[in-house]
């Protein structure tokens, strides 16, 4: 059976504008944020877009930041959840990926929520980062 080389793309796809990574505040623990601009517009509740990550993922970003999304030149960020509700983390996504997502919204905010969990680990980009994130054990005497 051949390959088949057309395959259609979702009538929803959104390309990324930018990708910042803010840090946590010291002294807490807070592992920063991963914020990807998405094009002004409207993202309406239930529908489906397919979100691009068009930009490289700054080196700086811990693996544990959470994934968020602001709309054009607002500051308010929808973070990305796994269809499980559990909040999505910068050690599992990738640039020049393709994110099938559904808005969820309600009175107060929304959410992008992913229509699959994502099952991998992007470690290859953070590998100097992945060290210092773990707990390293004290040097024997």
């Amino acid at each position: 059976m051949a390959c088949s080389n057309i395959q259609p793309i979702c009538n929803n796809i959104v390309i990324s504008q930018s990708v910042t990574f803010a840090a946590g505040e010291a002294p807490t623990t807070t592992p920063g944020t991963l914020a990807i601009n998405l094009p002004a517009g409207t993202y309406a509740n239930g529908h489906k877009y397919c979100i691009v990550i068009g930009q490289p993922i700054p080196f700086e970003t811990t693996i544990t930041a959470n994934v968020v999304f602001t709309i054009g030149d607002d500051e308010t960020t929808y973070p990305l959840i796994n269809c499980n509700g559990t909040n999505v983390q910068a050690s599992a996504i990738s640039t020049r990926t393709r994110y099938a997502t559904r808005v969820a919204t309600n009175i107060a905010s929304g959410v992008f929520q992913l229509l699959g969990n994502i099952n991998c680990c992007n470690c290859k980009r953070n590998n100097s980062n992945a060290a210092a994130s773990l707990p390293i054990p004290a040097a024997a005497e």
